[in-house]
């Protein structure tokens, strides 16, 4: 959380702004809650429009009116507080500038100064007011801030209809979620990625399957079968477009090329460490899946993903979460890019559109990321990503939107967010 105010924050995390005295949270674009952050790292220093542009829309060319527009739109959601003030510096940049004065005596409890001047200026009774309605605040902060993130993020995720996909010369209804905000989706955002000459598998399966689209990124999960129920494990795709231009996945070269993939020697195995087993036994439950990650005229990218949940003793909701991922590209020119996650877990189940999630939010302890020897062309953005997460994460929010005996359906938020199908299985330790 950045604090503008000390009643109004910024948290550049969840995308939005806080505020404390009516409870409101204000929701930003990635691109707005960044260049918010980056001009209140530096307050009343103009900052060029090339800086803003860069860390607005990092590793993308845009044109300069779409930093004009994030303003725009940024000073519209600031009316409501005027003492922040984002000015325009002709022909030199933007700066914010943030008055002392406020026109809400709320203070923050980590502000002595203002607490101080509050307290001098106020008649007894509003002292006591105000003294109550901090304490009220601090202990609501105090004992549901965890549950508060979980229903703030979880309002990002919305359901749509389904999608109509036709996967291997089936039709599916595609159960859809999107991350919220986005508008005008459409099936051709999923389905222009399947090169339609070569989308015939042979059996000619049919599939229960997920979509979803969040950002840039739009993924699908299948399981061959007429109902995602009866899911056993085998024969899932997961694939995650990357990329505008049809990736062109000929369907009859993917399945026997992803299988040779899966053959190879697995580099994320799960390392329970010892402590772990203090109570004696243990339950790991384990999650498996490979996402692909096709893109035009580039060589096939693979992420290979293992997730371990360790209840504690006598808790159902919360626990020790274990996370690897392996990246590599079909012809093994990108040697292994491996990272780990490991942290504490508490899960609460939620309801997207009607659709039941189960939510684990992750508090990050431990991460490693092994930089590769070689690497492809292809595989160089992932690395990017991957690096960034490792820089940045400390809080992860994974969702379970299925489960039966042998698999389950998570949105996982790594290079965005994506959706996978995952073969599941208890292992007693």
């Amino acid at each position: 959380m950045l604090q503008l105010t000390p009643y109004l924050n910024l948290d550049v995390q969840g995308k939005c702004l806080v505020d404390h005295v009516s409870g409101a949270h204000i929701a930003l674009t990635f691109s707005e809650a960044e260049v918010l952050a980056r001009l209140l790292a530096e307050p009343d220093v103009i900052l060029t429009k090339e800086e803003l542009l860069a860390v607005g829309w990092p590793e993308r060319v845009v044109a300069p009116t779409s930093l004009t527009q994030c303003v725009s739109t940024l000073r519209k959601k600031l009316e409501p507080y005027p003492e922040v003030q984002l000015k325009t510096m002709a022909r030199r940049g933007y700066q914010l500038h943030i008055s002392e004065q406020s026109n809400v005596k709320m203070v923050a409890l980590a502000d002595p100064q203002s607490i101080k001047k509050a307290v001098l200026n106020v008649s007894l009774s509003i002292k006591a007011s105000g003294i109550l309605l901090v304490a009220l605040i601090g202990a609501v902060i105090w004992y549901q801030c965890d549950l508060h993130g979980i229903i703030k993020h979880s309002a990002n995720w919305r359901g749509g209809a389904p999608v109509p996909l036709v996967i291997g010369g089936q039709q599916t209804q595609a159960k859809l979620i999107y991350r919220n905000g986005m508008e005008q989706l459409h099936p051709s955002w999923w389905q222009k990625h399947i090169a339609p000459e070569g989308n015939q598998i042979a059996g000619n399966p049919s599939f229960s399957s997920f979509a979803l689209a969040d950002k840039n990124a739009y993924s699908m999960a299948l399981c061959p079968g007429d109902s995602y129920e009866h899911c056993d494990g085998e024969g899932i795709i997961n694939i995650t477009t990357i990329d505008s231009r049809p990736a062109g996945v000929n369907m009859q070269e993917f399945i026997p090329l992803t299988q040779v993939l899966e053959s190879r020697i697995r580099y994320n195995r799960i390392t329970i460490p010892e402590t772990a087993f203090s109570g004696g036994s243990i339950t790991e439950h384990n999650y498996h899946g490979d996402v692909y990650f096709p893109v035009a005229g580039e060589l096939l990218v693979r992420n290979d993903i293992t997730m371990s949940l360790i209840y504690d003793e006598g808790e159902t909701a919360s626990g020790q979460f274990y996370f690897s991922s392996c990246v590599t590209d079909q012809d093994c020119l990108t040697t292994p890019i491996k990272s780990q996650i490991r942290g504490s877990f508490k899960q609460y189940n939620r309801s997207i559109s009607g659709m039941k999630a189960e939510v684990f939010h992750i508090k990050v302890n431990q991460k490693s990321l092994t930089r590769p020897d070689e690497i492809s062309s292809s595989a160089v953005h992932f690395f990017r990503q991957i690096r960034k997460h490792d820089v940045l994460d400390d809080e992860l929010y994974f969702y379970r939107l299925y489960q039966n005996d042998n698999t389950a359906v998570w949105i996982v938020p790594r290079m965005g967010n994506f959706i996978m199908w995952t073969k599941y299985q208890t292992v007693s330790l």
